[in-house]
Order: structure tokens, then C-alpha cells, then sequence
């Protein structure tokens, strides 16, 4: 079967682009349509296989707006092709798209003066996409609404798990269900999230920090409620917080190629190479932009994906990135307002939860990103890197997995993590209250053999009591399991 539109503008033109996630072919079928991943396209509807445009326009109507295919296809259409078209068509919302996209992306001006009497129409389909303020383009009357700009800009499909995932609110519900805590309880579950946050996110970096840093990223997540806007400076504040080798501290963005590694040796053990310095700075710029201005105008979690997985794909900095990207999520909530009174989603601890997911939805961009490097092994730890991919590539990317996963680790973070922390809570201070009206047992061995007990199922293990032997009657573990135990039946 013959391809059309993106997956035809890739092959035709040998594009650096990740593959469109949906082909569409010329299948023999009597209407265009969507066949589990493949576009079907009737002959008859299918544009001619050796027009550029006719594939754009096909595209930008049935496929939506990949701005990464779009801006290289784009370059191989003559002003001439488009000025026919729009002869024809002087009004038409995909043409008018494509000029808008030609005119921004070449730096050049179609010799076109006739005004455009057609309705304003989003470069993004608002049904289709989480799409951000929007820009008015009066040439064209085309709304730039995209999550960014056209220099850098993030796509987020409205798929059927991220609408359910938006649907629920869970943001919103997070707040609920914390104000029906009572305050000490709450201020118990803020502080828990703030350390066992701090902790996982280490974790996942496979890294135990020690208590001086573990209390200062603690205080770095508390500060985010300020609502600080992000900088080169703030993040390289940031940085510096979160990294204990003098060496390893940043004093900007990075000068220097940097990469990611699997353990193996040599050129196959690089498993992400991030854009070069000087594009990595400006898009950086771009994502900053962002995060201060467009992110206050989308849902805050699918922002917060955006700027946390787009910091880590740009990689700004030799080291600690991960830890930032991840602290970003909550920075971008703070920003946008979205959490008060100090409130705290742990994401990381759901995070370490679904490791194995995090790395797949980072995989989603890292590996077909990977394929457009070259990379020599020189000697030891030097390795020549050689990019035979296309700026877009980094530019314009695909969020809506990463957005995805953030949500449902928000939701985990609300339904499992902070409502079984506080179920704890409360299983805790309901079990040292009933022992202590019934025996006389010394506070810290008390509080030790409860959490013990708690964490263990309901049970104190042999060694427990084995170590409490000579301080705690034995019908005081007895006690302890027996409540543990009604708890647990919801007596």
C-alpha cells in the first residue's frame, strides 16, 4: 500500500523526524478511516504522489499538526505552489495553516495581498489537543495555541486516558481531601510527603543522599511555594543545591556535549545524546518562556509535564537533571498556583513505585532520538559526537506520554500514596493512645514497636521482640498485634 501525507512527506523527503504514530495509506476503503494505527485513505481522497502541498494540506486536515514534519516538508515548497493554491482556495483553513507555518518558518513573506475574510482557526484543533493561550496571526487569521512557541513547542493529544485523566481533577481533590484532615494531621502528611519526596527521587537516580543533602531539597521543595518564576540563575541555584561534588556544581547552562549511558561499553553504551550546547540553550530560553508565561493558561499537571520531561530531554546541565526535572513538576504547580498551604503531590514516590513505566515514557522520546546521532568511541570515556538529525527534532516534540504518565502518578500520589500515609497516621496515633491508657511503656520504645508493628502487617516479628525483651512486658506485644488487628477489620 502507498503512503500519504506525514508518513509520505518522511519517505519522499527523507525527513529527520520520528515516524508519524499513525500512517496513513491508500487502503480500499470507501471513507478515510482510523484501522487501529493506520489512516486509511479511499484512492479516490488520496493527494497526488509528487505534490509536497497537497501532502501538507492532506496532513494538516486529517492527521492533525506535527510542527516537526511540518517544518522540514515545508522547506521543500516554493512560494509559487503556494500562492496557486491559494488562488483557488483564498479562504481555506488548512492552505492559510501552511502559509503561516511557510512564511514563520523560512523567514520569508508570501507577495500575497489579498486580506483573508475566512473565521480565526487554531494552528491545534482544541478537540484534539491540550492547547495554550492563543496568538493571533491577522495575516492569516491563524491562532498560534500551542504548548510554546514556534521555536520550541510540546503537543499533548487529548487521547481517551489523558481526557479521563483530566477529568478527574486531581488537583483539585487533592486539595479536598487534605482539608478534611485535621491540621496536625495534615501538617503530619505535608512533612511526610516533603521527605519520603526527597528521598525517592534520589532513589531513582540510585543514589542515598546524606542528611545535609536530603535537608536542603526538602527546603528547596518548600520554597517552590514562593512561586519563584525559572531562570538560568534560579536553576542553576537549583543545581548547585542538589549536587554534592564541587566539581560537578554548574555556574550556567552547559558548553559542552553531554549523554546519557546503559553500563555498556563504548559508543553502544550512550542511550541518549541531548541537543548541542548552543540549541540547548535556546530552547531552554523557549521552555522558561513557558514555564513563566503559557503554563498559568493550561491544565497545571499537563504543564507541569511538559517542563519537567522537556528539562530533562534538553539536559542543561552535566549532572542532576533528573533530580531537577522531577522537582520542576512540583515547581510548575507552585507556580501555577495550583497547591496551597504547602501541599505536596510525592510524584517521585509514585514514581519509584512505576520506575519501569517512568523509563519507558522517557524512552518514548530518548530512543528514536538516539538514532540521529553518531557516535565514535575514541578512547576510555571520550566519545566524538556527530548530530545527523534536524534541529525540530528537539524542537517540536510529542508530550502526550509524558503527560500521561505524570497525571496517573498524580493520581497515585493522592489515592495511594498520601491517603495510605495518613491512614498510617492515624492507625499510629489510635495504637500508642490505646497502650498507653492500658500500660506504662517508655515513649520511644512505644512509638518504635508501633511503626514496627504497622509496617510489618499488623505483626511484631520475633526479633522486635526479642530486642524489647527486657523494657516491654510481653502482653504488651500481644496488645499491640490484637488492635493492630481490629484496625485492620475496620473496628
Amino acid at each position: 500500500m502507498t503512503n500519504v501525507g506525514y508518513a509520505y512527506l518522511c519517505d519522499a523527503l527523507n525527513l529527520k523526524a520520528f515516524a508519524p504514530k499513525r500512517t496513513a495509506m491508500i487502503k480500499p476503503v470507501t471513507r478515510i478511516t482510523l484501522i487501529g494505527e493506520c489512516l486509511a485513505v479511499p484512492p479516490a481522497v488520496a493527494p497526488a504522489q509528487g505534490s509536497v502541498l497537497e501532502h501538507i494540506l492532506f496532513a494538516l486536515k486529517h492527521e492533525g499538526t506535527n510542527l516537526c514534519i511540518l517544518a522540514q516538508a515545508l522547506e521543500h515548497v516554493d512560494a509559487t505552489a503556494l500562492l496557486g493554491e491559494l488562488g483557488k482556495s483564498p479562504n481555506g483553513v488548512f492552505i492559510r495553516k501552511a502559509c503561516f507555518l511557510w512564511e514563520n518558518f523560512t523567514g520569508k513573506q508570501l507577495e500575497y495581498g489579498v486580506p483573508v475574510r475566512g473565521g480565526a482557526v487554531g494552528l491545534f484543533d482544541e478537540k484534539r489537543y491540550v492547547t495554550g493561550p492563543a496568538i493571533r496571526n491577522s495575516r492569516w487569521r491563524v491562532d498560534f495555541n500551542g504548548l510554546g512557541s514556534l521555536r520550541y513547542c510540546a503537543t499533548v493529544e487529548r487521547t481517551d486516558e489523558l481526557q479521563a485523566l483530566l477529568d478527574l481533577d486531581i488537583i483539585g481533590r487533592a486539595q479536598a481531601f487534605m482539608a478534611t484532615l485535621p491540621p496536625e494531621m495534615m501538617d503530619r502528611a505535608i512533612n511526610w510527603a516533603y521527605l519520603h519526596e526527597t528521598r525517592d527521587s534520589f532513589a531513582i537516580e540510585k543514589e542515598e543522599p546524606s542528611e545535609e543533602k536530603s535537608r536542603r531539597f526538602v527546603q528547596l521543595l518548600r520554597q517552590a511555594h514562593q512561586g519563584r518564576a525559572l531562570s538560568e540563575e534560579y536553576l542553576v541555584e537549583l543545581q548547585n543545591s542538589t549536587v554534592s561534588n564541587p566539581f560537578d556544581k554548574a555556574t550556567l547552562f552547559r558548553h559542552e556535549q553531554n549523554h546519557l549511558h546503559n553500563g555498556l561499553r563504548g559508543a553502544a553504551g550512550v542511550s541518549y545524546v541531548p541537543p548541542v550546547p548552543d540549541l540547548c540553550r535556546e530552547l531552554m530560553e523557549e521552555l522558561m518562556s513557558f514555564s513563566n508565561q503559557s503554563a498559568r493558561h493550561v491544565d497545571p499537571l499537563v504543564a507541569a509535564a511538559v517542563v519537567a520531561f522537556g528539562f530533562v530531554f534538553l539536559h542543561p546541565f552535566m549532572d542532576g537533571n533528573g533530580r531537577l526535572s522531577r522537582f520542576l513538576i512540583h515547581q510548575t504547580l507552585c507556580h501555577a498556583e495550583a497547591l496551597q498551604n504547602g501541599l505536596l503531590l510525592p510524584v517521585s514516590v509514585a514514581m519509584k513505585h512505576e520506575e519501569s513505566n517512568y523509563l519507558e515514557a522517557l524512552k518514548g522520546f530518548s530512543k528514536p532520538a538516539r538514532d540521529f546521532w553518531n557516535v565514535t568511541w575514541l578512547d576510555a570515556d571520550q566519545m566524538a559526537f556527530e548530530f545527523v538529525g534536524h534541529s525540530s527534532i528537539y524542537r517540536f516534540w510529542d508530550a502526550t506520554q509524558s503527560a500521561e504518565f505524570t497525571l496517573r502518578m498524580a493520581r497515585r500520589a493522592l489515592e495511594v500514596e498520601l491517603r495510605e500515609e495518613t491512614e498510617f497516621l492515624e492507625a499510629y496515633d489510635h495504637l500508642v493512645k490505646a497502650v498507653n491508657e492500658r500500660f506504662d511503656v517508655r515513649g520511644s520504645d512505644l512509638s518504635k514497636l508501633v511503626m514496627m508493628c504497622l509496617d510489618n502487617g499488623g505483626k511484631v516479628s520475633k526479633h522486635r521482640r526479642k530486642q524489647f525483651q527486657y523494657s516491654v512486658p510481653e502482653a504488651v506485644f500481644e496488645f499491640i498485634e490484637q488492635r493492630a488487628s481490629e484496625l485492620a477489620a475496620g473496628d
